[in-house]
């Protein structure tokens, strides 16, 4: 958190507008959680237009920040700047065991079981998708580990790009102090807001956006993954190019992604572009964005076969 100075006057409207029992209760709650408006209404059970002009207020103060997810918005407690500083030192000032709190924290329980009830429905609609792709290459385990010994150095600001159902955060998240995980689909980032919730991951915000162009500053990130994303894609290039335009000057990249390969089943029932990839063919994609590749992985099945995968790791670095 940057403990930033504000002038008296924006300090004074960020006291005003925290100083008010919905708004002081709003920001204990998104202390704790991304929330949608829908959310905040049955968590305070109060009208969505009187919800929406405390959030106004907070906004207008910095002490929340707001992101779209399609036609959602979801709110969470500002994570920069004096409003940052401000709502958490008065947040740390009150009795979390408040009655009022306390009955708030209970309703959010409930709104995170229904989030995870609807991610479990999620995850056992594509399980038998994801069961017959991940029969065909390595253990997730080993494949998990490889990136985590990619990751084996110093970072604090975690992108991960396409990130799906959030596993990747899961996996990293614990050791930045903040990560952003960004992906096309809202019903993607719910089933990710549904795990990070349930893994106890508090450093995380989720954001709508489409791989070419991250809804992220330039050079704000010390390490961003790209796992099994870019089969998806018409230009992987392209997609390389914008995320080494959110590094930072010497951060790292990890591209996760399927070897050349024969299986159509892929390209028919599962919407793949590509076939796979060459190491040298990821390695010029890298090179023309600017990035440097340090090293390179394969990791094979378990067992052979035409229609088996193996899977490639790269890692590259930002040189300037």
């Amino acid at each position: 958190m940057i403990h930033a100075k504000a002038p008296l006057s924006a300090t004074l409207a960020a006291l005003a507008a925290i100083g008010e029992e919905t708004r002081l209760r709003l920001c204990a709650l998104l202390g704790e959680a991304e929330l949608a408006v829908s959310e905040l209404v049955a968590i305070l059970g109060q009208s969505q237009p009187r919800v929406s002009r405390h959030l106004k207020l907070l906004l207008e103060a910095g002490l929340v920040e707001r992101h779209r997810e399609g036609a959602w918005a979801f709110f969470h407690l500002s994570t920069q700047g004096a409003g940052a500083a401000l709502a958490r030192t008065v947040l740390a000032s009150v009795d979390a065991n408040d009655p009022r709190l306390a009955a708030d924290r209970v309703r959010l329980d409930e709104v995170r079981s229904a989030r995870a009830a609807r991610a479990e429905k999620y995850f056992a609609a594509q399980a038998p998708v994801w069961s017959e792709t991940r029969r065909l290459h390595a253990p997730e385990a080993e494949v998990e580990a490889a990136i985590v010994k990619a990751a084996d150095h110093h970072f604090s600001r975690l992108l991960d790009i396409g990130c799906g159902a959030g596993r990747m955060l899961e996996l990293l998240a614990p050791r930045a102090e903040t990560a952003v995980g960004v992906d096309l689909s809202p019903a993607m980032l719910g089933v990710a807001r549904a795990q990070i919730e349930q893994a106890g991951l508090r450093n995380i915000q989720l954001r709508q956006g489409d791989i070419y162009a991250l809804p992220v500053e330039a050079g704000a990130f010390d390490l961003a993954v790209v796992h099994q994303v870019l089969h998806y894609l018409d230009t992987p290039a392209r997609a390389l190019r914008e995320a080494a335009r959110a590094l930072a000057p010497q951060g790292r990249l990890i591209v996760v992604d399927f070897a050349p390969h024969q299986n159509e089943i892929l390209r028919e029932r599962h919407e793949h572009r590509r076939l796979g990839f060459s190491r040298r063919e990821v390695e010029d994609y890298l090179v023309g964005a600017g990035l440097e590749p340090l090293a390179h992985r394969d990791l094979a099945p378990e067992s052979a076969g035409a229609e088996k995968l193996t899977v490639s790791l790269w890692l590259a670095k930002k040189t300037a």
